[in-house]
């Protein structure tokens, strides 16, 4: 054993002393229910109430203070003991306040209970919300109720959970004992509830699809695979909502969103997890125009729910959210940062030759849209909508009327990230049954859309209104909109290795 792992079972020893003392008191270790105690934060605001009167002893004036009966429960953070008098800080969910606890003020059984107290143990207090010599808001403890006995010592308070990995793996301590963690998913639950919000005030009616396809379909992507055993079929875990949401559109659901989870079978990355959150969005009788107006109503109301300004700092950077949002062409911005004419097949290739770029048997603007993510999209700051792609790339996109080379899509793009993707969605079944055979052709099996999906094609037939299409990738939003630089800070439970103790 080595002295570090010595150490700790020491102190776990040591809390388990603390824990049989508390037995031998009659008291349960690990709580019971501890009805109308208020939030930190809401106690914090009551310092107002707290009255304060000045009174001379012996030529020395003394300031006393006086204020309200509060209730708390949180954990133990920090803890300064001196003779008969301790000093903690305790925390919830809503911020920390420090508790005084001195032996003469709260009688010897809470003072036999606050020695059996440890550093990360859940505690319950009554008493009042007063102020210290050196004004520092403080509750004085009347009451002490033992909550929760912590065995394992937590992290050191200066080195704390520095590893990223450790954090992610051991969430429970990182909310716990992080600064600003709990807040940061706070703020992803209100972005998420505002979103929500923003659809519904639109009139859009949230729905829950399959998250088990029969086709892996509405993206290009690898999708996991899994095998259900009472049908003897494989299944696809979802790796995108689109083409359950447009049968809804035909059927008569004029707006429609779902905000839920796909699986992507592909690498991970500080921009990708291959369980993510996606919101879709379809509006009968709209377009992707429709759908910029969506957005950014979407992003402006999702700030306002943090309570953030329009200018944001992202890293090094500062994003100014103030809408409307610029818009510009994918050929302008193509020619601008290359300085060769897209439409010039031969410039383009060699072009990206140049870039080390693999070029064989691929479509021109394949080539052309791989020159696009490598020297345009770093330089997106935006936010930016980024419009009429290629048509050949976007095989469920409407075309336009004076231009059938070109898609009616838009991409979002804020300091180099894609964001949000979006159609007018192509509703002709003839068009797009060819463009489904013609984009299957030469892919494996393994590959998403690798079966044709003869359903959708059917639903087609019977009729889709004219629409668009938004897709918004919620984890990168919420990334951009905390300041967060790695997707695995805002999503609970990232996907992460085996550890090394349990392979």
């Amino acid at each position: 054993m080595s002295e570090d792992e010595a150490n700790l079972s020491a102190l776990e020893a040591a809390r388990r002393q603390k824990m049989q003392q508390l037995i031998d008191m009659g008291i349960d270790p690990w709580g019971q229910r501890f009805d109308n105690h208020i939030a930190i934060a809401d106690v914090r605001a009551q310092e107002s109430k707290i009255t304060e009167a000045t009174e001379t002893v012996d030529g020395k004036e003394t300031t006393t203070y006086n204020g309200p009966k509060v209730r708390i429960a949180g954990r133990l953070v920090l803890m300064r003991s001196a003779g008969k008098l301790i000093f903690a800080d305790v925390r919830d969910r809503t911020g920390q306040i420090q508790i005084f606890i001195g032996q003469n003020q709260v009688g010897e059984r809470n003072w036999q209970i606050a020695q059996c107290l440890d550093l990360a143990d859940i505690v319950g207090v009554d008493g009042e919300l007063k102020k210290t010599k050196t004004g520092e808001l403080t509750v004085f403890v009347e009451e002490l109720h033992f909550l929760t006995k912590t065995l394992d010592p937590p992290p050191e308070k200066h080195k704390g959970l520095t590893d990223p990995e450790l954090r992610q793996r051991m969430r429970y301590l990182d909310l716990s004992h992080t600064d600003g963690a709990i807040e940061r998913f706070v703020k992803r639950t209100e972005i998420v509830k505002s979103i929500r919000q923003t659809l519904s005030n639109q009139g859009f009616i949230e729905i829950e699809g399959p998250t088990l396809h029969a086709i892996a379909g509405g993206a290009a992507a690898r999708p996991f695979i899994t095998h259900h055993n009472a049908l003897g079929m494989e299944l696809y875990m979802r790796i995108a909502l689109e083409l359950h949401l447009k049968r809804l559109l035909v059927g008569g659901m004029e707006r429609v969103f779902e905000l839920g989870r796909v699986y992507r079978n592909e690498g991970i990355s500080p921009k990708h997890n291959p369980e993510f959150t996606m919101l879709e969005v379809y509006q009968a009788y709209g377009d992707y125009r429709s759908m910029m107006d969506l957005t950014e109503a979407i992003i402006t109301d999702a700030i306002k729910a943090i309570g953030a300004a329009f200018e944001l700092p992202y890293g090094e950077t500062l994003v100014n959210f103030t809408p409307p949002f610029q818009r510009r062409t994918y050929a302008e911005l193509f020619h601008e940062n290359t300085g060769i004419n897209p439409e010039d097949d031969a410039a383009v290739k060699l072009y990206a030759i140049n870039l080390g770029l693999d070029t064989e048997g691929k479509h021109p603007d394949v080539i052309r849209n791989e020159i696009f993510e490598e020297k345009v999209e770093d330089q997106l700051k935006g936010p930016i909508f980024v419009m009429d792609y290629p048509a050949s790339i976007c095989p469920l996109t409407k075309r336009k009327t004076d231009n059938p080379a070109v898609a009616e899509r838009f991409e979002l793009f804020i300091n180099g990230m894609e964001v949000a993707n979006a159609y007018t969605e192509l509703n002709d079944p003839d068009l797009q049954d060819k463009l489904f055979r013609t984009q299957l052709e030469g892919q494996s099996e393994e590959d998403s859309m690798a079966k044709m999906d003869h359903d959708f094609i059917r639903a087609l037939r019977n009729g889709m209104p004219p629409a668009g299409g938004l897709g918004i990738g919620i984890d990168r939003l919420v990334m951009l909109l905390t300041n967060t630089q790695t997707i695995r800070e805002i999503i609970l439970f990232p996907l992460l290795r085996h550890e090394a103790s349990q392979e």
